[in-house]
């Protein structure tokens, strides 16, 4: 017997575990290579940006934006092109911004998620389904059922569930790992976004050349 025919034995909940572990992997594959292309190496990014907002080189700044292609790239990139408007201006586009990635990133993560907990349910509902009908076969053969009878019915039963479980604990792992990466994600973004604000408070009240001054009469 192969590995088709014991799937065939699961009867029709079967096909829908299939379903789900097929929507699983291309959910997990889609968001594995959105937040490989999400990243970026921060601290040379703000280094960059610093420079050119210092130098209220706004144009060149957004250009070093548009080079990465990035969530964090993006939201500092709406945000720059307020600067005329003002700080609070710059910070509100950022916010704005930064609530769309997250929410671009975070699709699929909620239907992963609900395959990690539907797919076991569907093997364990599978499983009563199967053992109801073993116990009426044996009904239905009285005082004659053998012992393979039993171990038949059992084990045609318990496929459902196998099936649960393998596509609900990829599922379940994947989903944790895929959120934990969109997290530290969003922490590097409000990390930029944070400096970005700063930097351009600093620029537009000239606090910077304060400090300057400051520092040479030290």
């Amino acid at each position: 017997m192969n590995l088709f025919d014991i799937f065939l034995k699961g009867g029709i909940l079967m096909w829908f575990i299939l379903a789900c572990s097929v929507i699983g992997l291309g959910v997990a594959i889609d968001r594995f290579l959105v937040i490989r292309r999400a990243k970026i190496n921060v601290p040379a990014f703000l280094v960059r940006l610093r420079g050119l907002i210092k130098k209220k080189d706004i144009s060149g700044a957004v250009s070093v934006c548009m080079e990465e292609k990035s969530p964090i790239a993006n939201i500092v990139r709406k945000g720059l092109k307020k600067f005329r408007f003002g700080h609070d201006r710059v910070k509100e586009a950022i916010e704005n911004a930064g609530r769309q990635e997250i929410s671009k990133l975070e699709k699929g993560l909620s239907v992963l998620a609900t395959i990690a907990g539907i797919a076991p349910l569907l093997g364990f509902l599978g499983t009563v389904t199967g053992m109801i009908s073993a116990f009426m076969r044996i009904e239905d053969l009285a005082g004659t059922a053998n012992p393979s009878d039993l171990a038949g019915g059992i084990w045609e039963a318990l496929i459902t569930t196998a099936f649960g479980l393998i596509v609900g604990i990829p599922a379940l792992a994947f989903y944790n790992y895929l959120g934990s990466a969109v997290k530290r994600l969003v922490g590097d973004m409000e990390t930029v976004a944070n400096d970005v604000v700063d930097t351009v408070h600093d620029v537009s009240t000239g606090s910077e050349e304060v400090e300057d001054e400051i520092e040479i009469e030290i």
